[in-house]
């Protein structure tokens, strides 16, 4: 058993936590729980405790290459021209390294669930989805992670052989069947081919949809329409940027529509706030999706921190909070509602079980030296302690000082 003590709930309250067998079997007032032998105890005197983080959409076969790269790139086509050429040269052992650096540095930042997706193609081939089923067995026990082998394009002649290629990651155990229908010659085809292969597989899909400001791109619309017609599994849209410049009753209108449909959205600021609108140098727009008209029709929307330090953006550092600061700052959301996009929200798009802070759920935990979710997603401080089913998995404590500040007697 494991006894958490003195820890601040999102609502103030100070309670200890005992944990049994990975479930949260009690939680009462602070100095109400006396611990019992054998048991470990934890002081989170300081801490407001959350349930852990997810990394909704991320790409570990990527991250960590920046340096690979001659300068940066700011414009999506040339990032992705560039990041081909590139995988190309990519071995298995290399992908799986950098990966397992990648996760581990989103598990030391509390978020014990990642979707990532993998790219399958041509140069690269099945490596990636190999490398990152790897990490995914590796980690299981500290991590869920989702592989999501992503490939474009689906359709004409050279779209056969990826297709191919797409079912062999399938077969070698991808989660979820992912594309980018933005980058395909026939969008609205590539839509239906990877709702085929979904159903052959029996697997959920994640699609890179309408990442570009064109407001005739319609990916979320063709997405929508096929889930609709009796698609039998879940389906999510990442990123939707070019439904952020439609006028709000064309907003509206496809938000309801997703909805109704149980289409669910991601959004990622930080790679669509750096990448987008860059060719409009006044009133330059923000590059994110409508969250307004989304969160108002009820679609299930989550967040996600995308690249990790690659040639797509140089930053980004496998950090929830980073991305619920820049859904506060970029999407001009509250606190309480970034911190669900990246918590409770991204949960339901993975299909992961609810967690909370309450007897009955799993004990998948994050300790956030703050008092306030607020405050939490301020200063995004890396000192914290992660819980994985009860047991501390990661600790990073912060020590300050300066001499400069040094009381004398």
């Amino acid at each position: 058993m494991v006894l958490l003590r003195n820890a601040r709930l999102d609502g103030g309250e100070v309670v200890d936590v005992r944990i049994d067998e990975g479930t949260i079997a009690e939680v009462m007032p602070a100095g109400s729980i006396g611990p019992v032998d054998g048991e470990d105890a934890h002081e989170l005197d300081g801490f407001l405790l959350l349930p852990a983080f997810v990394e909704a959409h991320t790409h570990l076969d990527k991250a960590l290459t920046a340096d690979r790269f001659p300068g940066e790139f700011t414009e999506l086509g040339a990032a992705i021209e560039a990041w081909h050429a590139h995988r190309e040269t990519l071995e298995a052992d290399d992908i799986s390294a950098r990966a397992t650096r990648a996760a581990l540095l989103a598990l030391a930042h509390g978020a014990t669930a990642i979707r990532t997706h993998a790219d399958v193609g041509a140069g690269i081939r099945l490596r990636s989805v190999e490398a990152l089923i790897r990490v995914r067995d590796e980690l299981r026990d500290l991590i869920d992670i989702q592989v999501v082998a992503l490939t474009y394009p689906l359709t004409g002649v050279v779209g056969a052989e990826n297709r191919a290629l797409l079912r062999e990651a399938l077969a070698l155990g991808a989660d979820v069947v992912g594309g980018a229908p933005h980058v395909d010659p026939s969008p609205a085809r590539q839509v239906e081919v990877v709702l085929a292969e979904a159903v052959d597989a029996g697997r959920p899909v994640d699609l890179h949809a309408d990442e570009n400001m064109r407001p005739m791109s319609v990916d979320l619309v063709s997405l929508v329409a096929g889930v609709a017609a009796g698609f039998p599994h879940a389906a999510t849209a990442s990123h939707c940027v070019s439904l952020g410049v439609l006028d709000a009753s064309e907003q509206a209108e496809r938000a309801a529509a997703a909805a109704e449909a149980g289409v669910s959205v991601i959004t990622c600021p930080i790679a669509n706030l750096y990448l987008q609108g860059r060719g409009t140098p006044t009133a330059t727009p923000r590059g994110l999706t409508a969250l307004g008209a989304l969160r108002a029709a009820g679609v299930t929307l989550a967040g996600g921190g995308d690249n990790i330090q690659d040639c797509f953006i140089p930053v980004g550092r496998a950090d929830p909070l980073m991305t619920a600061q820049y859904l506060v700052v970029g999407g001009q959301l509250p606190a309480a509602d970034a911190l669900e996009l990246v918590s409770g929200a991204a949960r339901r798009v993975l299909g992961l079980p609810k967690i909370a802070v309450a007897p009955g759920y799993p004990a998948d935990l994050v300790a956030v030296s703050a008092r306030t979710c607020a405050e939490a997603i301020a200063t995004a401080t890396s000192e914290r302690l992660v819980f994985r089913r009860g047991e501390l998995v990661f600790s990073t404590r912060v020590e300050a000082s300066s001499p400069l500040l040094t009381v004398h007697d």
